[in-house]
């Protein structure tokens, strides 16, 4: 796993004059590169120190030649303007992490600006890089109390709890004024410009009255954006009505879309409205719309282009005024070719046609969206938890097959079972998908550094753990269903607790 070092260049990089004669001393950077191993270091270049950058990197080169050096372009014309700071590390620090998910960061704070080393302690502290904190002193100021690096864990006992709210500073383009009131009451994160771009563009087709389709995987919260659509629409904010598609029987289908009359059909005892009807005037959402029976697309159809809608056993259609928002999972493509969608329906919907990216391909959201949930999970326990930035760093590094709805289901199967204030990242319960290769493939790479016993050890923890979860707490049936006796469960319950109050 790579070590990463981040960090601004400032004017005494990289070499400084030192306090006697006119010799040349290292930098902060050398001499933080000199006391520490990095395997890639990432120099932040601004206007003003672009030849300073240069150098440095010439001379960490010089020094380490295995070390990997990239140079990041933050085009600040006030290196004071904390807003500005922070949504150029936030695009930056997307695709590193992006590109480097498993890794673990450092972030350097004795060059740059003291405006500049905010900005990196807000995003660490907020968990949107799950870094830790480096500071270099200068020699003179260098005492057996006071080590030449200093390493500041801000998941660390003596720190208050972080919250997903740290990082809430605005640095989005401009949008509605409503805009961010909605993302925050309906709690949606998402920084990466991938999730960004998604919100633009459903801010800007919000106020229309064209159909909208959301496409994305299972878990991707292709219904917390329907309802954004429909807060920014104008539209009466209690008539928004969602129905899943996937979950009515096919012979009831009509009816409950369009409605039916009295007598219409044995067992159709009285009038009964349809969805069409309970949001005229606001928004109706048909998740998983490509689980409807054909013919019925073709009714939803007639309705999309005329806005009529034909009560079952009634004599004549009325008109409605509902806002229709789809979404599915499906490859629609794929569902046309075999005569499960129709073409004309999905031409009539992807005027507004909305792809949700995986969470996979937003790893920089990662961090946000756990402390958001965890901050949620911690408002019904009566201790707090909280995460350390190696727990963050593994939920960083999954692949999350069931996207955010995955990642929540893991938080609080974790927080919740768990008797540690502070969450490592061995006690994070994540269940590995569902597959038939040999399950020995996953075991780790010894190298230098690797500890069998660690591993065995942590290995042990979760399996207990999750026959636990799967006991429902049950000391006696966790034992039996991992083949051993009660009193090894009560014994591992006990070290554990002996080893949260130590």
């Amino acid at each position: 796993m790579k070590n990463i070092l981040l960090t601004f260049t400032g004017f005494h990089d990289p070499y400084t004059k030192g306090l006697v004669g006119q010799e040349d001393q290292p930098g902060p950077i050398l001499a933080l590169v000199a006391a520490r191993p990095f395997d890639h270091i990432v120099l932040f270049s601004t206007p003003s120190t672009e030849q300073l950058t240069i150098d440095t990197q010439t001379e960490i080169k010089k020094r380490a030649k295995d070390v990997q050096v990239d140079i990041r372009n933050c085009s600040l014309n006030d290196p004071t303007d904390y807003t500005a700071i922070l949504r150029s590390l936030r695009r930056h620090i997307r695709e590193i992490v992006d590109e480097q998910p498993d890794a673990h960061y450092s972030i350097a704070v004795a060059s740059g600006t003291p405006h500049m080393h905010a900005c990196w302690v807000l995003l660490a502290a907020s968990g949107e890089i799950p870094a830790k904190i480096l500071h270099i002193r200068p020699p003179r100021f260098v005492t057996k109390e006071c080590p030449l690096v200093s390493e500041v864990d801000l998941s660390a006992d003596e720190f208050p709890a972080v919250r997903a709210k740290i990082a809430a500073v605005d640095t989005s383009p401009d949008m509605p004024p409503d805009f961010d009131v909605a993302v925050r009451q309906l709690g949606i994160i998402g920084d990466h410009e991938s999730m960004r771009t998604v919100l633009e563009v459903v801010a800007t087709l919000a106020p229309s009255n064209a159909a909208i389709l959301i496409r994305g995987e299972t878990g991707t919260g292709k219904e917390l954006l329907a309802r954004l659509v429909h807060q920014l629409s104008g539209r009466p904010a209690d008539l928004f009505v969602p129905i899943n598609c996937a979950a009515i029987p096919e012979e009831l289908v009509e009816s409950i879309l369009f409605g039916h009359k009295r007598g219409a059909f044995t067992g159709a005892n009285a009038d009964q409205m349809g969805k069409f009807d309970l949001a005229d005037g606001g928004t109706l959402f048909l998740d998983e719309l490509a689980e409807l029976p054909t013919q019925m697309q073709a009714k939803l159809l007639r309705v999309l282009e005329d806005g009529l809608v034909e009560p079952i056993g009634d004599k004549a259609a009325h008109k409605v005024d509902v806002r229709i928002v789809a979404a599915t999972n499906r490859d629609i493509g794929k569902a046309i070719k075999q005569s499960k969608f129709r073409e004309d329906l999905y031409y009539r919907l992807n005027i507004g046609e909305v792809v949700v990216p995986p969470l996979r391909e937003r790893r920089s959201d990662i961090p946000k969206l756990a402390l958001h949930v965890l901050d949620r999970v911690n408002a019904t326990m009566k201790r707090a938890r909280r995460l350390s930035q190696a727990a963050l760093a593994r939920l960083q590094s999954q692949a999350w097959p069931g996207n955010v709805r995955d990642l929540e289901n893991v938080i609080e199967r974790s927080v919740r079972l768990s008797r540690n204030e502070v969450l490592e990242a061995d006690d994070l319960l994540i269940s590995e998908p569902v597959t038939h290769v040999d399950p020995l493939d996953a075991l780790p790479e010894p190298q230098p550094g690797f500890s069998l016993e660690g591993f065995i050890g942590s290995a042990r923890k979760q399996l207990i753990l999750k026959a636990l979860e799967a006991a429902e707490g049950n000391q006696s049936e966790a034992a039996r269903l991992l083949g051993v006796s009660p009193q090894a469960v009560s014994k591992f319950l006990k070290q554990l607790d002996d080893y949260n109050r130590s």
